[in-house]
């Protein structure tokens, strides 16, 4: 096991689960713009080219014209109104999908000066599972987490026990 230290348990959990499924002599395409994710998994070895910030739901050109293996997407598809499409889009045949996950006890994500660091969706991890099925995909691997956070309340109490992220490992169906 490598000894390393990661800025948060959601990365660290995120590349575990990206290298039991994921062989590092796999091109990947992640969808979102370089970020300190895509940079630690470059430091693992993984050759990764990014998209470019375009409007996933409007262009899909990045994904139709890769030639990757694996497609990852973590925490994009919360901000897409329709990740139908970029998922059908698709051409690799192995996916790699994270999500925050609803909180019944904590409104949907909405910056109040970034017009694009917003949630459309915060899924349940059986809408993400239909999303993935009926686009095409066949779930081979799930896990979740919680997110914990240092502070006094209620709902901080409850991020200790509710898992908020969802992270799928998906083949393209053959048929």
């Amino acid at each position: 096991m490598y000894e390393k230290t990661y800025p948060n348990k959601r990365f660290k959990l995120t590349l575990e689960f990206l290298k039991k499924h994921v062989s590092t002599s796999e091109t990947i395409l992640d969808l979102g713009v370089k970020n300190p994710l895509s940079k630690i998994m470059l430091s693992e070895g993984y050759t990764i080219e990014n998209t470019k910030g375009e409007d996933l739901d409007e262009d899909q050109s990045a994904i139709l014209n890769s030639s990757a293996d694996v497609v990852t997407a973590f925490e994009i598809f919360e901000h897409l109104l329709s990740p139908y499409e970029v998922l059908k889009s698709i051409k690799a045949k192995k996916l790699v999908v994270s999500v925050p996950l609803r909180l019944w006890f904590s409104s949907a994500y909405r910056s109040k000066t970034d017009k694009w660091d917003r949630h459309f969706h915060e899924f349940e991890d059986w809408q993400l599972d239909w999303l993935l099925e009926k686009s095409g995909w066949k779930i081979i691997d799930s896990q979740k987490w919680t997110n914990p956070v240092k502070k006094i309340g209620i709902r901080p109490l409850l991020r200790w026990f509710t898992n908020r992220y969802y992270i799928v490992y998906a083949e393209r169906n053959s048929n």
